[in-house]
């Protein structure tokens, strides 16, 4: 039985069975049409010369529709050819005249539409580097002639073409009564078909198994002894040309090893005999390796290109969702917008925007795949400031002049009015009359879908808390201000400078270096954030999370950002401007600030914000990412006076620093660095570390 293209197209998705072809014994190409048709193939090809359209001058006959299906040509059994057979579906097309129009009597008009009908059709076919034209003679007779009616097909044995072609074909009459069909296809390889033993082009050709090697994987690769073949390992690329990572010329048998981080599901293999004319054979094994797919998420990039404007990034195409959600200040889970909103498929490495959105710093871009969200980024998070306490309406569209209100809270979306006890439930009154006075700014709006509202929430949050404050919490909560500031003034004298210090997690001696750091800064005076002080917040958000909520307070209130340069963290830095990925570590906390941080030097915008340090004796500065030096760089605690000073560039300065005060510091710094560089943690002198300058961005 033959097989249709179309089951042999899913057969060979993406793993490619194998599949049995009918075989045609006769050499000489044959045509044959359905029941009721008579056909005739002329004998050698015609020229394929198409014509221009004319008018058809009563019924004609022509072709509608064309389907393919691949047999094999086998004039021997072991020497066969791949052969493409093409079905092309017939209509009658036009109608009878009058007689009036026609010019005719009745009789000679009766005696035309009592006539069978004829055609001529042209099977173009294109695959590099053949060109054929088939013409093929159809006669319908008079009984079947009904117009705009479905009269048969015809069929045509066959069209041969190499392994892994891409064929075109055309078809038409002549004369030409309307425009050509047309159909590509790309014919499968040796392996989808049951041919490696028929056709002659597969005996020699390398082929290919995956097996596991540990955590890395093995390909190896099936050739004769002393047989020349080429390696090529590329990235077949969707939207956009493939992309070659390496190529080689080997001798067989070979074993080649992939580490199973540079998987992705878009990593393919192509092979072929170093032979003159050899056929190519492409291999792409990992498109459902779980591992690979996890690669491709960790080195996708979900970038802002300007407000409301983003990019994904990724070397694979990807089957992902995109859509906007609404991000509470209170950190929790970013809700996505849909509906009213409708989710898009993504397109990657091209820049796309939501239109007819307005901005607000709470709406943010989520990318999802298979219900999970994978990469998410605020599209105007760094231009309008912080998230704010907005209540978000949803209006939706219920009938043809009726709209219902609901407003999104973590529970789901609460209708206004509504008898429930949460924050929108019990202001459904006062937001309704604000969403109805045009109080609230719409921040997009679809007819046929729905709008979305954003209601500032600061007035009855102050009206609350007076009512509050007035019937029964004056004393106690004047008590816990008081308390509270008093608290506040002995950890930080007024006008300290708020300063976060990012490090890397080098150990546990390391880890006492940076603690004595911190607690030597907080007393100059500075407000410090160091994650080692909040490990159980770090823990709770997540290590992204909290960098990235203490680097935008730290920058919104004029604070400094201290960037603590290690040999360990000099060398994860290399790796991410190198690969644009981290090696995983035991602690993700650098892989999360470096994140957070490298924008602000990409786009120029660390002057003034930041400062980098380094403990003496453990780095040169030269080491120091090049993008990184753009901004101050001390050696402590040989340069700790000109640190302080920079660090209290922001601010007003507090009156006088007392230069025992610093002294001491720099003793404290002294000692515990003496600790730890006699430890067994240290690493030794810098210069034993051999680390090169980072290499730039492009």
């Amino acid at each position: 039985m033959p097989v249709s293209w179309f089951l042999l197209s899913l057969a060979l998705g993406r793993s490619p069975g194998v599949v049995s072809l009918e075989r045609l014994m006769e050499s000489q190409d044959t045509a044959r049409c359905s029941l009721g048709l008579s056909c005739h193939l002329w004998d050698g090809d015609v020229l394929c010369l198409p014509g221009s359209i004319e008018s058809a001058p009563g019924p004609v006959l022509v072709p509608t529709r064309l389907q393919t299906e691949l047999v094999l040509r086998c004039p021997q059994e072991t020497d066969c050819a791949l052969c493409v057979r093409v079905v092309v579906h017939l209509s009658v097309h036009g109608h009878w005249e009058e007689p009036e129009e026609a010019g005719k009597s009745d009789s000679e008009l009766q005696e035309s539409r009592n006539a069978s009908l004829q055609a001529q059709v042209v099977l173009s076919f294109q695959a590099y580097p053949i060109a054929r034209c088939a013409l093929l003679e159809v006669q319908v007779p008079a009984d079947l002639v009904q117009p705009g009616q479905s009269v048969g097909s015809a069929v045509f044995d066959c069209f041969e073409a190499g392994l892994g072609a891409e064929v075109r074909i055309w078809s038409y009459t002549k004369p030409r009564y309307q425009k050509e069909l047309n159909l590509t296809q790309q014919l499968p390889d040796c392996r989808g078909l049951e041919v490696r033993d028929s056709i002659q082009s597969c005996w020699a050709l390398p082929w290919l198994n995956v097996s596991a090697d540990g955590d890395n994987v093995l390909l190896i690769l099936d050739v004769p002894e002393e047989q020349d073949f080429s390696l090529l390992v590329y990235l077949d690329q969707v939207q956009g040309p493939h992309k070659f990572l390496w190529h080689k010329n080997l001798t067989g048998p070979q074993n080649i090893t992939l580490n199973h981080t540079d998987l992705v599901p878009c990593l393919c293999i192509q092979v072929w005999p170093l032979e003159p004319d050899s056929v190519r054979t492409s291999f792409c094994p990992f498109r459902k390796d779980p591992r690979a797919h996890r690669n491709l998420w960790h080195i996708s990039r979900l970038r802002v290109l300007s407000p409301g404007r983003w990019q994904l990034d990724t070397p694979c195409s990807l089957l992902a969702k995109v859509a906007l959600c609404w991000q509470a200040p209170d950190q929790s889970p970013c809700q996505p917008l849909v509906p009213p909103m409708l989710q898009e498929n993504v397109t990657v490495n091209k820049p796309q925007e939501f239109l007819s959105v307005k901005d607000h710093p709470n709406l943010c871009v989520q990318v999802s795949s298979w219900e999970k969200v994978q990469l998410q980024e605020c599209l105007w998070a760094d231009s309008l400031g912080p998230f704010k306490d907005d209540m978000l309406l949803v209006e939706m569209k219920t009938g043809q002049n009726n709209t219902s209100v609901c407003a999104l809270e973590p529970s789901g979306c609460t209708p206004l009015p509504s008898m429930a006890s949460t924050r929108a439930a019990r202001l459904g009154e006062q937001l309704l009359q604000d969403f109805r006075s045009h109080q609230c700014m719409q921040l997009w709006n679809e007819d046929d879908l729905g709008s979305l509202w954003a209601c500032p929430m600061d007035k009855y949050i102050h009206k609350r808390w007076v009512l509050v404050w007035l019937a029964c919490l004056l004393l106690v909560a004047a008590l816990f201000f008081f308390l509270l500031l008093k608290k506040v003034r002995r950890k930080a004298a007024p006008g300290a400078r708020r300063a976060l210090l990012l490090h890397s997690a080098d150990g546990a001696g390391y880890e006492r270096l940076v603690g004595a750091l911190a607690s030597a800064l907080s007393q100059m005076p500075l407000s410090v954030a160091v994650d080692l002080w909040s490990r159980r917040e770090v823990s709770a958000h997540g290590a992204l999370a909290w960098f990235h909520q203490q680097r935008r307070r730290t920058l919104q209130e004029d604070g400094v950002v201290i960037l603590l340069f290690s040999p360990a963290a000099v060398e994860q830095c290399q790796q991410w401007l190198q690969l644009q990925t981290v090696e995983p570590r035991p602690h993700d906390a650098l892989a999360a600030w470096l994140s957070c941080v490298l924008p602000d030097f990409l786009q120029g915008r660390a002057a003034g914000r930041y400062v980098g340090v380094y403990f003496d004796g453990l780095l040169h500065p030269d080491t120091v990412p090049a993008l990184f030096r753009v901004a101050p760089l001390f050696s402590l605690p040989s340069q700790l006076p000109a640190f302080l000073d920079a660090l209290q560039g922001g601010c007003s300065r507090s009156p006088g620093r007392p230069a025992d005060r610093v002294e001491r510091t720099a003793q404290a710094l002294l000692s515990a660095l003496d600790s730890y560089t006699s430890s067994s943690e240290a690493p030794g002198y810098r210069e034993e570390w051999d680390l090169g300058p980072c290499p730039e961005l492009e």
